[in-house]
């Protein structure tokens, strides 16, 4: 099924005005999600509008937005008070900064959307602002689902992907986390030696189409078992064990994994080899695994 914008309006550098929309670049259909039942008869609960003061149900039509100034005296907002309230982001993506695409740090991404142009006409000039912006990440604002955040827009494929970013205020300071006040100046040059050769067996290109929701998957497993009135075999998860002493945990990992991370040698030879070295080099390499075997 195809994918429906939630935004409409235009990209703005400068004097350049591009109409785009907005896609979620998320699928939150993707998890499971559950629904509250009552336990007795299964059937849905249901979330209702109660009035503590009047002691009634209150219908939608009754409903108002009410910002609390003080405590328990509101001031009531309607959707022509809202409707006022006019920036230029409500309609326009403005890129009012840009930098190195890596420059942003992660922790102020939030959430991913899709950025396309709104109508063949503003193809061309959207995909000359992409090839433009290679690279490069721009900085700005948009108004969306009633409020108005900072955003990074940067290339990605034949697209733009936007991020919601977290601002400044909101980014608590690792100095509140008190654990960390006390964490160790130095540490053992032998130990993050190898501790690196360790990490360094892993390292490979990433993919993460080769990682799965193994929780998720446990979760569709049980449901469709249960669907069907079987049974499911339930695994114990073992604890980890503790680590008492770090050099020997390490070395332990390098000897469990050094063996199947080993490349085979390649040959470095550069011109093609004569019958005699052929000869050679096939003696050779039945004998090696005899030695391989009898060590």
């Amino acid at each position: 099924m195809a994918a429906r914008p939630t935004w409409k309006g235009y990209l703005k550098i400068s004097l350049v005005n591009i109409p785009v929309k907005v896609f979620p670049a998320t699928d939150a259909s993707a998890t499971i999600s559950f629904n509250q039942l009552h336990a007795e008869c299964q059937s849905r609960i249901q979330q209702k509008r109660w009035c503590p003061t009047c002691q009634k149900e209150v219908p939608n039509t009754d409903i108002v937005k009410g910002y609390e100034y003080e405590k328990g005296r509101y001031v009531v907002m309607d959707d022509d008070d809202v409707e006022k309230v006019r920036v230029e982001s409500t309609r326009v993506i403005n890129l009012e900064k840009f930098t190195e695409d890596v420059e942003v740090d992660p922790i102020y991404l939030d959430k991913p959307y899709y950025l396309a142009p709104d109508g063949p006409v503003a193809k061309e000039a959207f995909a000359v602002i992409r090839e433009g912006m290679k690279g490069k990440a721009g900085i700005g604002k948009v108004a969306l689902y009633g409020r108005e955040y900072l955003i990074k827009v940067q290339p990605r494929e034949r697209g733009l992907i936007m991020y919601t970013l977290r601002h400044a205020s909101e980014i608590r300071s690792m100095d509140a986390i008190e654990e960390l006040s006390d964490m160790p100046e130095t540490v053992k040059p032998a130990e993050v030696a190898l501790a690196q050769q360790v990490i360094g067996t892993f390292e490979g290109a990433l993919d993460f189409a080769d990682y799965r929701d193994d929780y998720q998957e446990g979760l569709r497993e049980i449901i469709d078992a249960k669907i069907e009135g079987r049974e499911v075999l339930v695994h114990e998860v073992q604890e980890p064990p503790k680590v008492v002493n770090l050099m020997e945990a390490l070395r332990r990992s390098l000897d469990s994994i050094s063996g199947s991370k080993k490349k085979p040698a390649q040959s470095t030879a550069t011109a093609p080899p004569t019958k005699q070295a052929q000869g050679s080099r096939s003696s050779a390499q039945t004998a090696s695994p005899r030695k391989r075997r009898t060590a």
